[in-house]
């Protein structure tokens, strides 16, 4: 009973990262229409800004907050530089280039801050607790990372659904020269994506930093669980992300705690091709998904 109850709470906890990660994928789809698969390494990138000020000797707090604004900076740049003069005719370029940002981004991060190992602190108590006879599998970053990931789904059920920026966001992704007749700044909304993606993604690489080891390569995995969260739940629906990733986190444990480690990345890939094949555009895709 209890390696079971362990089993389900690390599911849990796993599943609230890839929710997070899934969610800067499913913000970046609603507002641009495209996959950026750059979106881990940039959250690297950020979560070792995060360390350096850290090391520096402030608080954790200001070093995750240092991080959410340098991946708020670093998204917009990216759009403005970089994505902004890609031949958007097709998709599949922009998607091509974010695949080649990945491995640019990661060369640049080992350069910069080194291959090494280094510890990253974890603001609450890593330490299980005690119910009765039975030892519960549930720190006070685990309940962190749950509240953390619930508040940014939140948010943006709020933006997309109950703003006029959201709106006009969504309506520069589908439609750019229609939203541009209607007084809509399209650059200015994509680049809004960007950044607003971006930060997501720095949270999603901050929670899973919490009281673990991190190196140029820590969220790389990452990109393969939070991708299959997203389309398993839907590109398009941040309450799909959410339950997408605690699918995915609870499935996964279950692999690794009765089946082997090994599995997890052959069932992973399993779980994507079924959704590929019974339901491409996820289990929440239609009018429903739409309305979060």
């Amino acid at each position: 009973m209890q390696q079971l109850l362990t089993i389900l709470l690390n599911g849990v906890t796993s599943g609230m990262i890839y929710a997070a990660f899934a969610l800067a994928l499913v913000l970046i789809w609603r507002s641009t229409r495209i996959v950026n698969f750059a979106q881990a390494p940039m959250a690297m990138l950020t979560t070792y800004i995060a360390l350096v000020v850290i090391d520096a000797g402030y608080s954790y707090w200001i070093g995750f907050a240092a991080a959410l604004v340098s991946g708020l900076i670093l998204g917009a740049l990216v759009e403005r530089l970089v994505i902004r003069f890609v031949d958007s005719s097709s998709h599949i370029n922009a998607v091509i280039l974010t695949l080649g940002l990945f491995i640019v981004i990661h060369a640049l991060a080992a350069i910069i801050f080194g291959n090494q190992f280094r510890s990253f602190p974890a603001p609450f108590g890593l330490t299980g607790r005690t119910i009765g006879d039975m030892n519960i599998a549930l720190t006070g970053y685990d309940i962190f990372k749950v509240v953390a990931v619930l508040i940014v789904f939140g948010l943006l059920v709020l933006l997309f659904r109950f703003t006029d920026l959201g709106l006009k966001m969504r309506a520069s992704a589908f439609e750019q020269e229609v939203a541009k007749l209607l007084g809509v700044r399209v650059s200015r909304m994509l680049t809004l994506g960007w950044a607003l993606a971006a930060v997501v993604g720095s949270l999603a690489g901050l929670l899973i930093a919490g009281g673990s080891l991190v190196h140029p390569g820590y969220m790389d995995s990452i990109v393969v669980f939070g991708f299959v969260a997203a389309v398993l739940g839907g590109l398009d629906s941040p309450g799909g992300a959410v339950v997408g990733g605690l699918l995915m986190g609870i499935g996964l444990s279950f692999v690794s705690g009765y089946l082997g480690q090994d599995l997890v990345a052959l069932a992973a890939l399993i779980i994507l091709i079924v959704v590929l094949l019974l339901r491409p555009s996820g289990l929440f895709a239609g009018t429903a998904a739409r309305r979060v």
